[in-house]
């Protein structure tokens, strides 16, 4: 079922579902700058984090990688980077890592301009031009071909794996019939059900890279002298009906689809034009699907079946379930019901299909329940220590 949506063709081929004007703190000491210029500028969007500052190594580098990776989203439209002046992550490497995309980037600290007023005043001015800019841009037709999505869960249950998981996994091998992307990660949430997924791998490198991942999560729960099992399944999972992370993954695993896995890339790593991709990142929600954006997802796929209201920064997040109860209790926050699985009334692939819908639909400029609530969660996972 081919066909176009109306999107942003960007400078360098990229396209986007949405258009935000993006406001990037490089340390956690520019963050009340940030959020108060989103305030004062309608359509913009900040994301505040607790990273930029006494970090060192390839901790620093994923500080950079991530907020970098987030400018160059197509779903954003321009950046302005606002640095404190003496923070690790360098602002102007940042702006620049950004401007290969050709999108407008502007840049500016704290130190330089005179405190926290004026940078807000000089920031709303930059805003203000910026989101003009981009409100003149015009939309042109886009294959859906062209579309990558991310596939995640959380607050699972016992009828994620039996319905919306599957049910996504039917939706995932429908756009990837259509040419497009799909990317699934939580490396901790393979465990017990890897060997599945390296069956898939396109090639002996790729099966072997899968295996790594996963030896290199379980080697550092080691090291710290830790059970993973404390904290996964989780309470809510175990209250859910999941009994091990065995059950979980194998669950897990289905809202992928069947296709094969072409490559293992790493967390925050770009995701490649066509066909299925497993990066690796932790099951955290946010921290997962802030990697996805990172990696130029235009949205997620988010199953759930105890329920959970969070959405992304620069990309829309799809809530799917397929608890009825939990549905109608959070109707505020779900945007899929394929509960009707479980009682014989809906048939796999119909429920795939209405969740391919809804996945055209967001493209095309309908709003998630997390976008209109106004949800914008954002988080990097750390590698290192603070000094």
């Amino acid at each position: 079922m081919s066909g176009t949506f109306p999107g942003y063709r960007r400078p360098n081929g990229e396209v986007g579902i949405r258009n935000h004007l993006l406001i990037i703190p490089t340390v956690i000491c520019a963050n009340q700058v940030c959020s108060r210029i989103t305030q004062l500028v309608p359509d913009t969007v900040a994301i505040p984090h607790q990273h930029g500052c006494s970090q060192i190594g390839a901790d620093k580098q994923r500080t950079f990688d991530v907020l970098a990776g987030t400018g160059k989203n197509p779903n954003v439209g321009g950046v302005i980077v606002i640095s404190l002046g003496c923070e690790v992550v360098d602002p102007e490497a940042l702006a620049e890592a950004i401007k290969v995309t050709g999108k407008p980037v502007e840049v500016f600290d704290i130190q330089s301009v005179g405190g926290s007023v004026k940078a807000i005043q000089h920031g709303v001015e930059l805003a203000r031009r910026m989101r003009a800019e981009l409100d003149r841009m015009e939309k042109t037709d886009i294959p859906f071909g062209e579309l990558k999505i991310g596939v995640k869960c959380g607050g699972s249950d016992a009828t994620s794996g039996l319905a919306s998981n599957p049910a996504l996994g039917v939706a995932a091998d429908s756009l990837i019939r259509e040419g497009g992307a799909v990317v699934i990660g939580e490396t901790t949430e393979i465990i017990g059900a890897e060997h599945v997924l390296a069956g898939r791998c396109r090639t002996p490198e790729v099966s072997d890279k899968l295996y790594h991942i996963v030896d290199r999560f379980e080697k550092e729960v080691e090291r710290m002298g830790e059970d993973m099992r404390g904290g996964n399944p989780s309470p809510g999972n175990i209250a859910g009906g999941l009994s091990t992370i065995e059950e979980k993954s194998l669950g897990c695993i289905s809202k992928c689809g069947t296709a094969p896995i072409e490559g293992v890339i790493e967390y925050a790593e770009a995701i490649p034009a066509k066909g299925l991709y497993f990066m690796d990142s932790p099951g955290n929600d946010i921290e997962c699907v802030s990697g996805m954006a990172a990696g130029g997802a235009h949205l997620v796929c988010f199953t759930t079946g105890r329920g959970t209201p969070t959405g992304a920064a620069v990309i829309p997040v799809i809530k799917i379930t397929g608890n009825k109860a939990m549905f109608q209790r959070m109707s505020d926050n779900m945007d899929v019901d394929v509960s009707d699985m479980l009682s014989g009334t809906l048939s796999l692939e119909e429920a795939g299909a209405r969740i391919w819908r809804e996945i055209r639909e967001v493209s095309e400029g309908k709003l998630t329940k997390a976008e209109i609530l106004g949800h914008q969660e954002f988080s990097i996972n750390r590698i290192g220590p603070s000094l």
